[in-house]
């Protein structure tokens, strides 16, 4: 059949108007509202991610997620994929950076006597010594002169506390100490990083291993009743330099001058598949971002997963780093969320006021504190305690930008105190989370109760921020450097993950 110009063109106009209503929306997505958006949070999808990282975990030889490694990988790939299946709500990104990767064992033998789990410390130096003196450090190791000429090629007995560890090890190291045992000043082991490869002014770094509080302590009391001590020190590892990937997703939808920033670490410790910490945190966050993408927002609305945060929140310093000013100015509140399901938890919101700590953050970060806690009297009808705001987690980088910031965690290897147990159950004189940084943490170890009841809060603030910032107060000009209290530290690779004290 032969078409006229008319039939040609009312054709043409018809296949036009036809594309044009597929490409158009079918239905305007709603404004997001807390209470909605809290009422879409489901435990069985909390559970069923935190499951799926564990599977990761298990799918590999090494059955961890540390950065750098097939399991973390992995990680990526899912959270990315996951986020990419909403219809393209999100534009989202992968950061590649490289971090130097460690991985240590340790023999530790005291007068013959194996120790049966001694501690690596991340970055530690390799070596041996085999029936070496033991010399007790004066105070804790923080001052050189603390430091005995006795420690000279014999083997330095310190206790934690007070300053980062890679004080302590640098200070034996400039004492000229053959290798430096660290034993923990709580019950139970004791283990953490020296934040970098390099050390810092204070001196060189040697061998470290890590004591629990008891063997130090027994150690300790044969020293003082003037008996020798004898002891046997192997460490050995590997450190090299791996890349890795942050995750970043933002809605395509709300003011890109007015953005508020959600971020958890997805890496785990090489121990272990690490599913409170932190899949309890990027589970949380992945879950919510899909059921924001049925709304639309206000102001622009971001999420990050950062990888290397055990190695001393490498991804998040690296993405703070590579933001130029006007990039920071855009961000209007970070908000982290490190460990949210503790087994013995203890529900804590960063101390943004500096009314606990004495470490407030920039304008606005004591009003985030101030919301989450309205949140969970008003709404959650459930008490808080103030937790630390020193930055050695994520959060740190971006207080160091003059971002306000603030967050949720429920403790670490802390023990939760008497008044804790009243508010929140659980048992007194007991780690947070007894399997913090071990083989342990996997999907058994999460309070399912605390996981459901802090990812609601992370819904509220979602939404609440997405829909407006006067909560927070007038934006004001950004501050580099935040106010700091005695218990600062200049080194935020002297991290924790869960926000306790008990990181030095």
């Amino acid at each position: 059949m032969k078409l006229t110009l008319v039939q040609i063109t009312t054709l043409a106009l018809m296949l036009l108007a036809g594309q044009e209503t597929m490409a158009a929306p079918t239905k305007k997505q709603r404004l997001v509202e807390p209470k909605r958006l809290r009422n879409d949070l489901k435990v069985k999808d909390l559970r069923r991610g935190a499951q799926k990282l564990q599977d990761i975990a298990y799918a590999t030889k090494e059955r961890n997620r540390v950065f750098g490694s097939p399991g973390h990988q992995a990680t990526v790939d899912y959270i990315a994929g996951e986020l990419r299946s909403l219809g393209g709500y999100y534009d989202v990104s992968l950061q590649p950076f490289t971090a130097t990767y460690a991985e240590h064992s340790a023999e530790v033998s005291i007068d013959g006597e194996k120790i049966p789990k001694p501690s690596t410390f991340t970055y530690s130096p390799n070596g041996e010594f085999n029936d070496t003196p033991v010399v007790l450090v004066n105070n804790l190791g923080c001052e050189q002169a603390d430091f005995p000429a006795a420690v000279e090629g014999k083997v330095a007995l310190v206790k934690r506390g007070t300053c980062p560890f890679a004080t302590k090890v640098s200070r034996a190291g400039t004492a000229k100490a053959a290798a430096i045992l660290i034993y923990n000043n709580a019950p139970g082991d004791v283990s953490g990083t020296l934040g970098s490869a390099t050390p810092g002014p204070e001196g060189p770094y040697v061998p470290v291993a890590g004591l629990s509080q008891a063997e130090g302590e027994k150690v300790v009391a044969d020293l003082a009743a003037g008996k020798q001590v004898l002891a046997d020190v192997k460490l050995d590892g590997i450190v090299e330099d791996r890349t890795t990937y942050n995750v970043i997703a933002e809605t395509k939808g709300g003011n890109k001058d007015q953005v508020i920033m959600f971020g958890s670490h997805s890496d785990s410790v090489v121990a272990g598949p690490g599913i409170n910490d932190n899949g309890s945190g990027s589970i949380a966050l992945l879950t919510i971002a899909k059921n924001l993408a049925k709304y639309s927002v206000n102001n622009a609305v971001r999420f990050g997963w950062w990888s290397a945060e055990e190695y001393g929140l490498l991804g998040s310093e690296h993405y703070v780093a590579q933001l130029t000013q006007a990039q920071k100015d855009q961000i209007r509140l970070y908000l982290n969320f490190d460990m949210i399901a503790s087994p013995n938890y203890a529900l804590g919101v960063h101390d943004g006021d500096g009314s606990k700590f004495g470490q407030s953050g920039p304008a606005g970060s004591a009003e985030a504190e101030h919301n989450f806690a309205a949140y969970f009297k008003d709404i959650a009808k459930k008490p808080i305690i103030e937790s630390e705001f020193s930055g050695r987690s994520d959060y740190g980088p971006f207080l160091d930008a003059g971002i306000a910031a603030g967050g949720l965690d429920t403790g670490a290897e802390g023990l939760k105190t008497d008044e804790e147990a009243k508010l929140f159950g659980g048992e007194a004189g007991v780690a947070y989370d007894v399997n913090y940084h071990q083989a342990g943490d996997d999907i058994n170890n999460l309070a399912m109760d605390a996981f459901e009841i802090n990812s609601k809060a992370i819904s509220h603030a979602v939404a609440t921020y997405a829909l407006s910032f006067d909560s927070l107060g007038p934006k004001t000009k950004r501050v580099e450097k935040r106010a700091q209290g005695p218990e600062a530290s200049s080194k935020h690779s002297n991290h924790r993950c869960g926000g306790d004290l008990a990181a030095i």
